[in-house]
């Protein structure tokens, strides 16, 4: 049978060629598909597919660079590359806020590998725990964070909560953690906070400061006058932040949530005695900082003064975690502000490897060497805070030109004489450190030295019965308790200082912020028994008179320390527009 032909009929003529044509289009789509697929999850799109969202990425950890070998594999971004290089380092010590807890019954021997804080939390930890689980504890009232990115939280070294009085070397009860060198108990006292002038009268509180502290018309303070002579006044309008808005307030100094039942301590305001200190304003600050970075470099006390600055801004702007373990950093976006914080012990050059007869752990201090860790770095700061002092206190032993010039709690031989005490070598460090930046040929940032902050363990040291407990308001005039450890390691100070700023031939600004007198006063500004939330806690003295575990060398949050960043404030706009109208 012969079937009619559709040769003639179009339509069926072009229905093939249809039906190839899209096939071809769809092979070809998803050939386009799977190379694109396979580009965009390969590098380096995907780390900049995230950094475009997150503005971090987090494929890279901090662990990721061996500091050894120097390998980089960083993708912050933050327009510094020095502070770049240092996102992926590692450094597990670097960061530790712990105080080294020597092994004294081997005396001169090798020290413990466990570190403990002689600062009132106690408490012995790993020196290599990692540091990630810790802002936990340092953010206990944000359990859930605003962020909604994966950034990891500030690095601060948890503090553990065994009794201040455990802490102490096991040294025979010779040791304590504010121990004067017996060769220098009988030097002649300075009055604290008097710089050059022995015939100013004490800063302090009387009677009349009980009324509201006056408020500046101008917002600003007459740039010649003298911030650190003055009283502390009353002041109604309360702290600059609460307690429970600033998550990355350390639990230690988290006071009312520790359970402190007083609260006036957190409303003294400084009044310098001829002018206001204006009260901090976090967006003035970040329109000076704009474009900067301001740098805290030491111990813990340093932590607890770039805690504060924190807990001030965050009332402005929550910044961007941006830190690792070798270095805290919080960037502002608004003005593209950077505030650091690096660990530093005693600011100079540090090393436990053996050194002629000195064996391998105890802790050696190149008194003439500044602290490479961050020295690396200077040239990236444009403020620099400075705190230091307290671990002079704690095991080590001076090099002075490669000679073991002393020791403190560490000089086996008796029988020849030690040439520098604990309290000369924070002397010497100071030099040493400011001397260095000074004469940096690249360094042209602003230093400010904050002076030895003062601790009130009074009745005894930190671990023989001293106390700061029922502290309730500011010593008034005539009742300050002379604290003769601190009257001391502030002229040492104050004597390196002068002897640096004598050494300067670069374009750096060097200042003293002088805070040592004022705070002489503020026994109730420091956590005393309350360093944790535990509720069975004890806060009172027991039935023998002897006082409960207390850190009294540290500063409640908010609190007196919040004043130390008003004062830094005020420095940098003296310095910064007195550099404009210079320029103008």
């Amino acid at each position: 049978m012969n079937l009619p032909s559709n040769k003639g009929d179009p339509t069926i003529v072009a229905y093939p060629r249809t039906l190839s044509t899209i096939a071809a289009s769809v092979c070809g789509l998803a050939v386009f598909i799977v190379l694109a697929s396979l580009l965009l999850v390969s590098q380096p799109i995907s780390p900049t597919i995230r950094l475009y969202f997150y503005g971090v990425d987090h494929s890279s950890t901090v662990d990721s660079l061996s500091w050894e070998n120097r390998t980089i594999n960083d993708s912050l971004i933050d327009g510094n590359e020095e502070l770049r290089k240092l996102d992926s380092q590692h450094d597990g010590n670097a960061m530790d806020d712990s105080y080294v807890k020597p092994d004294a019954s081997k005396s001169g021997g090798s020290q413990s590998e466990t570190v403990t804080h002689p600062d009132g939390s106690g408490g012995v930890m790993d020196k290599n725990q990692s540091s990630n689980s810790d802002d936990m504890s340092a953010s206990s009232n944000f359990q859930q964070r605003k962020e909604t990115t994966s950034d990891p939280g500030p690095v601060v070294v948890s503090e553990t909560k065994e009794s201040v009085d455990q802490q102490g070397e096991k040294d025979g009860g010779n040791s304590s953690f504010f121990n004067v060198t017996p060769n220098i108990e009988n030097v002649q006292i300075p009055s604290p906070g008097l710089l050059n002038n022995a015939n100013v009268k004490q800063p302090g509180l009387d009677a009349s400061s009980l009324s509201p502290a006056p408020t500046s018309q101008t917002g600003s303070v007459d740039t010649g006058c003298d911030l650190y002579q003055g009283k502390w006044v009353h002041d109604s309008s309360g702290p600059l932040y609460a307690n429970d808005s600033c998550p990355i307030l350390s639990q230690m100094q988290n006071c009312q949530g520790n359970g402190r039942p007083d609260k006036d301590y957190e409303n003294w305001r400084w009044k310098p005695a001829k002018c206001d200190l204006p009260r901090f304003d976090g967006k003035r600050f970040l329109e000076l900082m704009r474009g900067k970075t301001l740098a805290f470099i030491g111990d813990s006390v340093a932590r607890n003064q770039m805690e504060s600055m924190l807990c001030i801004l965050w009332q402005v702007e929550a910044p961007k975690n941006r830190g690792n373990k070798r270095m805290q950093r919080y960037y502002f976006r608004s003005t593209s502000t950077m505030i650091v914080r690096i660990w530093s012990s005693w600011l100079v050059h540090q090393t436990s490897q053996p050194f002629g007869t000195i064996p391998e752990g105890v802790t050696k201090l190149h008194l003439d060497a500044p602290d490479e860790g961050f020295m690396e770095f200077i040239t990236s700061f444009d403020v620099v805070v400075l705190s230091s002092g307290h671990w002079f206190a704690k095991q080590s032993v001076y090099i002075l030109n490669n000679e073991v010039v002393g020791g403190q709690l560490w000089w086996p031989d008796k029988s020849q004489r030690m040439k520098t005490n604990n309290i000369e070598a924070f002397g010497v460090s100071v030099e040493t450190i400011l001397s260095a930046l000074v004469t940096h040929p690249n360094y042209t940032g602003l230093t400010i030295v904050r002076s030895f902050s003062p601790d009130h363990y009074e009745g005894g040291a930190w671990n023989t019965g001293g106390s700061c407990t029922g502290k309730e308001k500011p010593v008034l005039d005539g009742e300050l308790v002379e604290n003769g450890f601190t009257n001391i390691m502030h002229e040492k100070q104050v004597a390196g200082f002068n002897r640096a700023i004598k050494k300067k031939t670069n374009k750096s600004k060097l200042k003293l912020m002088d805070i040592t007198g004022a705070f002489g006063y503020r026994h109730d500004g420091h956590p005393g028994p309350y360093r944790s939330p535990d509720p069975n806690k004890i806060t009172k003295r027991g039935p023998d008179g002897k006082p409960p575990p207390q850190d009294c060398l540290h500063w409640c949050m908010p609190g007196p320390v919040d004043t130390w960043n008003e004062l830094v404030l005020e420095i940098i706009r003296r310095e910064f527009e007195s550099s404009h109208r210079f320029h103008s």
